[in-house]
């Protein structure tokens, strides 16, 4: 939902981009598809770690600490 909304809203603010962003399109659907797959690869990769470690707990005794 996010990058979605980032999407539309970098699209739509493509006159700013072109005064701070030199030798790129304002709309190169390259260079908005590899961000947006970087940030899809950083959002998998931060979540992977925790969710992990808590699938490695047992459940009664995580409630049983808290």
């Amino acid at each position: 939902m996010g990058l979605t909304v980032g999407l539309l809203l970098s699209g739509a603010s493509t006159r700013l981009l072109m005064t701070m962003i030199h030798g790129v399109a304002p709309l190169d659907p390259l260079t908005y598809t590899s961000v947006a797959v970087l940030l899809l690869i950083v959002v998998v990769a931060a979540s992977y770690v925790p969710a992990r470690r808590a699938s490695r707990t047992d459940p009664v005794s995580a409630l049983r600490n808290s």
